[in-house]
Order: C-alpha cells, then structure tokens, then sequence
C-alpha cells in the first residue's frame, strides 16, 4: 500500500500546484500572452505529444544526460573512494575542488563551445562538471567515516585492495554516496537545460529557447512542466538503485 500512498500524494501535490498556478493568473490578471493557464499548457502538451515534438527532444536530453552523468559519477566515486583513504593528498586537493566547485558550469560554456563546437558535447561536459563535485565529496566524507573496527575486521582477514573497496568501504559509505547521486542528479538536470541552450540545436533547453524566440510561452510552460516531470521520475529511478544496492549488500537506505 505504500506505492498507493505515495501516488495519492503525488496527484494531491500536482493538484494544488495547478491550483495554485491558476490561483496566481486570476489574481494577478495575467493576459493568455504573457501567462498561459494550465488548461492551454495543457492543450500544447497534448499537440506536441501528438507530433511527437516533445518526445524527440526530450529523447535527446536524456541521452546526453545519462551520458554526462554517468561520466561524472563513475569516476567521481572511483576517485573519492580512493582520496578518503588517503588523507594526506586529500588535503592537497580538497582546496582545489572548493575553489572550482563554486563555479557554475555555465560559466565554463565560451570555453566548451570552443573546445567542442555546436551539437551533444558541451551540453553533455557542463552536465559533467555540475554532477562531479557534488558525487566526488559526499564519497569522500563517506569514506572518512567509516566506522574503523569494519577496515580492522577486514585487516585481520586479509581484505585488502579491491576486495576491500567492494566489500567494505563502499557499502558502508554508500549511504554517503546516494545523497550526493541524488544532489548531483538535480544540479546536473537544471543544468542540462542551460548547456543545452548555449550549444545545442535540440534538446528540451533548446525547445524551450526556439519557443521562447518565437513568443510561444505555452510551448515555454510545456517544456518546463517536461524538464520537472523527467527531473522527478529520475531521482525516482535513483531511490530504486539504492534500495537494490541496499539489498545486495545489506545496507540501510540512506536518509
């Protein structure tokens, strides 16, 4: 029953957001041009639906996204897996990542366009940058809090190197982990839309830029509602893989 309950909310929540949205153009008196209602969002929804306009961009968002974060994450946890076992060089390159992560990956974009040209590439290197740090550090506070007498159990074993990584450090600091999928996720989603709309010609940021160009806001509206679905029904798939790995090795989820 708890799938049920947690679907009741969700439709509860999506009402009063709708409600509220027609609440605030009722009140404000906003003109269809310049605040479309939910009802002709809606309409646009249904047409480019139909057309399979919404479908084909945001089939390529997606894949640039998996692949921007995929990119990012898998290296990020490799690496901080490895840095919260040696403390000493990660206070070498803690100061680095804090000077660079504060950057907003937008910020890098003349530099991307450059390097990579017009198409995938620089939505996929700013998704990159956005879902690194964020990944890199929470596995790093992971690791560092590991509860010792685990790695001592594992010494007198004979658990060492890659054994060790699998069976111990990562379980016991994937809790740690999660959090920083789940925070990269969101960072890297909102910016796939920025990377998209510097560098690509497709893409649910670049639909969102042609309409906006063409004073289209329902079709504006449209691709927001699309971006904030997708955003959702990915930490979703998140939340999933946790409580698999959870079961595989026997951790806790995180919370």
């Amino acid at each position: 029953m708890g799938w049920l309950r947690k679907t009741l909310n969700f439709i509860i929540g999506m009402v009063l957001l709708v409600a509220v949205w027609q609440g605030v153009i009722w009140i404000g008196g906003y003109e269809e041009a310049l605040f479309p209602s939910p009802l002709t969002v809606g309409t646009a929804v249904a047409a480019m639906l139909a057309d399979g306009t919404l479908f084909e961009h945001l089939r390529v968002s997606l894949g640039r996204f998996a692949a921007g974060y995929l990119l990012a994450i898998v290296p990020a946890i490799l690496l901080g897996m490895m840095l919260g076992r040696m403390p000493r060089a990660w206070q070498i390159v803690d100061p680095v990542v804090q000077v660079l992560r504060p950057v907003s990956p937008v910020a890098w974009s003349p530099f991307i366009v450059l390097w990579f040209g017009i198409g995938n590439m620089p939505a996929i290197a700013i998704i990159f940058i956005a879902a690194f740090f964020p990944v890199l550090l929470t596995t790093v506070a992971g690791v560092r809090k590991i509860d010792q007498d685990y790695l001592r159990i594992a010494e007198n074993m004979e658990i060492r190197k890659w054994p060790l990584m699998y069976k111990i450090i990562f379980p016991a600091a994937f809790p740690s982990i999660v959090n920083g999928l789940h925070l990269a996720l969101g960072t890297a989603w909102v910016f796939l839309v920025a990377g998209e709309m510097v560098g690509a010609q497709s893409g649910l940021g670049f639909l969102i830029i042609d309409a906006r160009n063409t004073l289209k806001l329902d079709h504006v509206l449209a691709g927001i509602v699309f971006i904030g679905l997708s955003g959702f029904i990915l930490d979703r798939l998140i939340t999933l893989f946790e409580h698999w790995v959870g079961r595989h090795f026997g951790t806790p989820p995180a919370t």
